[in-house]
């Protein structure tokens, strides 16, 4: 029951027959499947050979059964909303034939581990990938459940007991791309490295690549770097770190506001590695004692990618970090960003008034630059005249006129801002608010006509009040100009394929302060979807607060946070712990989400 039919051998056919004897496929989508897939599986074989700018092995140009049926792109029959993907055909094969299936987690594998074993040339040929080890026995994901010759074959020649899993052609082959060609990259460099010999006292006369001094533009080092940015944009990273340690250097992602370790490198290539990215970056490259910052502009899936990158002289030498900017993240519209009815009513009645100052709080990572560039392209026509003055520029966009804060030259915000005016802005975006002379020309930009976009770092939309005032804005320019505060975070969603739900305990009712005594909440299981962390994705909460007459008479005539608090929230403000929670019974996030956010 559910085996596949003899002969054991992956076929269209074959495959077809057992996802609707499974059930995952109505009889009709069966019909169509069997009288297309021939037509479509050349389609996909031309269209692979197209896209190639090389011949690869057999084994990788060969479309299989499961990329065939996944290209039509079917609902499950029996799971409405979910498409039958390459993945969800490859699992009920793997259950058929009684093997177990990974969905292969990039992030959970050892690169030595995964490269060490198998040559290249024989993984590509037969689909064959290395994902774990074990004492003297490693696990293989195979794309063919039935090629048992090669298993034989690879367990002879490495005398190690083998263990196989399925796994979907596409993640195999994807792996063996990323791993193989930034190790082989790395190996390479590693081996000139070694290779090179220092002659110390015949220096004055000639001298070799020492062991620390490949040179940036080396194409090993090339490829090397080149791989390590192509997997950070496969995994969605929002950062890449190359942190040097004493006797290697390490290479961490962070993914959904969490760090990740990715690999580990020869610390002979840290300073090589370094060197072509900032030279990518246009860096100095002799300058290894100071903090540097450039940027990176690149192409990856059609789509223009701006990378920030930074960096520092720490214990063991250079430190770097890309921030990766994914115009799908750090552009989208206001609706789809997690406000909710009231909040995204009054923010985009802040943005639509022709003067003010609205501001942006939150800590580092919020999500504030998302806010604040989704707003801008909003309010984006022929007719109106965006300025932005950041420190650095975030993501260059033709429809803004941005300018760069120079401190070096002495081109700084509250310098620009001066001179802003004369530039016939209608809105004016100030990256940051850090002064007092940055606050004052912001707050004079608002009263006279213009609309002013600007953060700070505050915990709450109240507290932004207080740091005015620290800055040393008086209390009646405040309540004349602010027009509105938003404070921000962002939360982990709960991954939606393994959702579960469970019921709030006495203690974590008691610390959020809610009354009765059943509060059903959801939380993720850990799968394969998620790499077992139960989130996947994030969303923001947001607390809007609309400055009204009493709460702008109460600035004016005596501040004390407290006060400012209590008249906010009779005016109707929804604070970030109440809209975390809102979002935690809902099912969007967790409880421990809405502490480690809020407090």
């Amino acid at each position: 029951m559910g085996r596949l039919p003899e002969p054991k051998k992956l076929t269209l056919e074959n495959v077809a027959h057992l996802l609707r004897h499974k059930g995952l496929v109505t009889q009709e989508q069966l019909k169509d499947i069997l009288a297309k897939g021939k037509t479509q599986e050349t389609r996909l074989f031309a269209s692979s050979q197209a896209g190639a700018s090389r011949r690869t092995h057999p084994g990788a140009e060969l479309v299989s059964p499961a990329e065939v049926i996944a290209s039509f792109n079917l609902e499950i029959s029996c799971k409405p909303g979910k498409l039958l993907t390459e993945d969800a055909i490859t699992e009920a094969v793997a259950d058929a034939v009684g093997m177990p299936y990974l969905k292969i987690d990039p992030l959970k594998l050892n690169l030595d581990v995964t490269t060490a074993h198998i040559p290249r040339p024989f993984a590509l040929r037969n689909l064959i990938v290395a994902v774990a080890q074990d004492n003297n026995a490693i696990t293989v994901a195979v794309a063919d459940p039935f090629n048992q010759a090669v298993i034989n074959e690879l367990a002879s020649a490495r005398r190690l007991e083998i263990r196989r899993v399925l796994s979907s052609k596409s993640d195999i082959l994807k792996i063996l791309r990323e791993f193989y060609g930034f190790r082989s990259s790395v190996v390479a460099a590693e081996s000139e490295a070694s290779s090179t010999v220092d002659l110390g006292n015949l220096e004055q006369f000639f001298k070799l690549k020492g062991h620390q001094e490949i040179e940036g533009n080396d194409k090993h080092v090339v490829s090397a770097v080149d791989f390590l940015l192509q997997y950070a944009f496969d995994q969605h990273a929002s950062d890449i770190h190359i942190e040097p340690k004493r006797e290697k250097s390490l290479i961490r992602f962070r993914l959904d506001g969490v760090m990740h370790n990715v690999h580990v490198i020869p610390k002979p290539l840290h300073g090589p590695m370094v060197s072509r990215i900032k030279l990518l970056a246009r860096m100095d490259l002799a300058e290894k004692r100071r903090p540097q910052d450039g940027r990176i502009k690149t192409n990856t899936n059609g789509k223009d990618v701006e990378l920030r990158v930074s960096t520092m002289p720490v214990a063991f030498g250079e430190k770097v970090v890309i921030r990766i900017f994914d115009p799908d993240i750090l552009l989208q519209d206001l609706d789809s960003m997690g406000f909710y009815p009231r909040e995204l009513t009054l923010y985009n009645s802040f943005i639509r008034r022709p003067n003010g100052i609205i501001l942006v709080t939150g800590p580092t990572g919020s999500g504030k630059t998302t806010t604040l560039y989704s707003s801008l392209r909003t309010l984006s026509s022929p007719e109106v005249n965006i300025i932005t003055v950041e420190d650095p520029i975030e993501m260059v966009m033709e429809e803004f006129n941005q300018i760069g804060v120079q401190q070096g030259i002495g081109v700084g915000f509250a310098s620009i801002l001066r001179t802003i005016l004369r530039q016939d802005p209608d809105i004016v975006m100030v990256g940051e608010i850090r002064d007092r002379e940055t606050a004052e020309n912001a707050v004079q930009a608002a009263l006279t006509g213009h609309l002013v976009l600007s953060t700070l770092h505050t915990n709450d939309s109240v507290s932004a009040v207080i740091r005015l005032l620290d800055l040393g804005v008086p209390p009646f320019l405040i309540s004349a100009a602010v027009i509105g505060i938003i404070a921000q975070r962002l939360v982990r969603r709960i991954c939606p394929h393994c959702k579960r739900e469970r019921e709030l305990t006495r203690d974590e009712r008691a610390y959020l302060k809610l009354s009765k005594k059943s509060y059903p909440v959801w939380e993720g299981a850990g799968c394969k979807e998620c790499r077992s962390t139960g989130y996947k994705g994030r969303t923001g909460l947001f607390e809007v607060l609309d400055l009204g007459e009493r709460f702008k008479s109460l600035i004016r005539d005596s501040v004390d946070l407290a006060d400012l608090m209590t008249v906010a929230r009779d005016d109707g403000l929804v604070t970030l712990r109440q809209v975390a929670i809102r979002k935690m019974l809902e099912g969007t996030t967790t409880y421990e989400e809405v502490v480690a956010m809020t407090g």
